[in-house]
């Protein structure tokens, strides 16, 4: 196997409910996890390094897409025990926005408020902990010029109990303009408020005038967040890679792991639940069987598991930060396992050729204009 890391550390070889290991010495439990920081990569022509994977806190206090309408204790402390096994493994880059959780998409709490929290109730015991937050200002069509993104950003730090944020990021293109949104984020960088900016959902052409918009002023566009996974390879389809590559600007891939679909949970007789369902339906599960086998196989031949793997895929397209969302400590343990080894070319052109006889389902519509 090409550069295949093996290590005891549950951060790195969780594989299913048990834990494969291919060393003879096996470290006792108590063993710290092993960290990432030599994985650290920059962020487009920005000065702001994070972890090669992150977390998506998308479905912390969520109630309308991820939880089935319910928000308890017992969900709250699995999303808090995400956020310290991530830490844990390394992994603190964390991916939120402001209408997560929010009563704007009929959430129970915040999930920018949750992740303050977790990140002050950890830096009690943790005082040095370094945390890269992301966060997302809403382009609601009520919300006009470069004020409301100042205005938004200081109610987002607000809730995150912080000063300043690594990354603000516009979570999808405004209605009537873009130019007030983006003269917004680079007046958040020059008052100190961000280290990065970003866009979310970003056709090339918009892309390109962003880009070059804050270019004027000396401000790199750091970042463009996007549904990408194996999947779902729009992205490379509609020149949205290809000119992330060009211009210096890193994918930051949303949806890593299609909403679960690719992690062989679901089958056409156990289907998603909630909104899910009406994407992965029992019929595209059918389809999507035969590439689910081939990822379990190459997966059990590095003692890992299907999700490793296809994180690991995007990992491998080069200038691709995948962000899958964790619910529970284990969900967080089984991401970091993406981290250290690589897929050899073959398995990564392999895995795409069977991919590219599914055809992709619905993603986000603004992605198009």
């Amino acid at each position: 196997m090409a550069m295949n890391v093996m290590s005891s550390s549950p951060c790195l070889s969780f594989f299913g409910r048990k834990r494969i290991h291919r060393v003879t010495a096996v470290a006792p439990e108590s063993a710290a996890p092993a960290k990432f920081e030599e994985e650290k990569v920059k962020l487009g022509g920005s000065e702001l390094r994070v972890t090669k994977l992150g977390v998506g806190a998308w479905s912390w206090g969520d109630t309308s897409y991820w939880n089935d309408f319910q928000w308890d204790d017992r969900k709250l402390r699995a999303a808090k025990s995400a956020f310290d096994a991530s830490v844990d493994c390394g992994i603190t880059f964390f991916d939120t926005a402001e209408v997560y959780g929010s009563r704007v998409s009929f959430g129970a709490v915040n999930s920018e408020t949750l992740l303050g929290r977790f990140i002050k109730k950890r830096k009690e015991t943790d005082p040095d902990l370094e945390v890269a937050v992301a966060t997302k200002f809403a382009a609601l069509p009520w919300r006009l010029g470069r004020q409301s993104v100042l205005t938004a950003l200081k109610d987002s730090l607000c809730r995150l109990g912080v000063s300043s944020v690594e990354l603000y990021q516009l979570h999808w293109p405004g209605i009537w303009g873009n130019e007030g949104y983006l003269d917004g984020l680079g007046d958040a960088v020059e008052q100190g408020l961000v280290k990065a900016v970003g866009v979310s959902n970003y056709s090339e052409s918009r892309l390109r005038n962003a880009y070059e918009q804050l270019k004027k002023r000396g401000i790199p566009l750091a970042s463009n967040q996007v549904n990408y996974s194996l999947i779902y390879r729009i992205p490379e389809e509609n020149g949205v890679k290809a000119a992330c590559d060009e211009l210096g600007i890193t994918l930051i891939a949303y949806s890593p792991i299609a909403q679960g679909a690719l992690t062989g949970k679901y089958t056409p007789e156990n289907p998603p639940t909630g909104p899910r369902g009406r994407i992965y339906t029992p019929e595209f599960l059918i389809k999507l069987q035969p590439l689910l086998n081939r990822i379990k196989e190459i997966g059990e031949s590095y003692s890992k598991t299907p999700t490793q793997v296809v994180l690991n895929w995007l990992i491998a397209q080069e200038n691709v930060v995948p962000i899958p969302g964790a619910k529970t400590s284990e969900q967080a343990m089984e991401f970091a396992g993406a981290l250290g080894w690589r897929l050899l070319s073959e398995e990564i052109n392999e895995l795409r050729s069977m991919a590219l006889e599914i055809q992709p389902v619905i993603g986000f519509p603004v992605e198009k204009l």
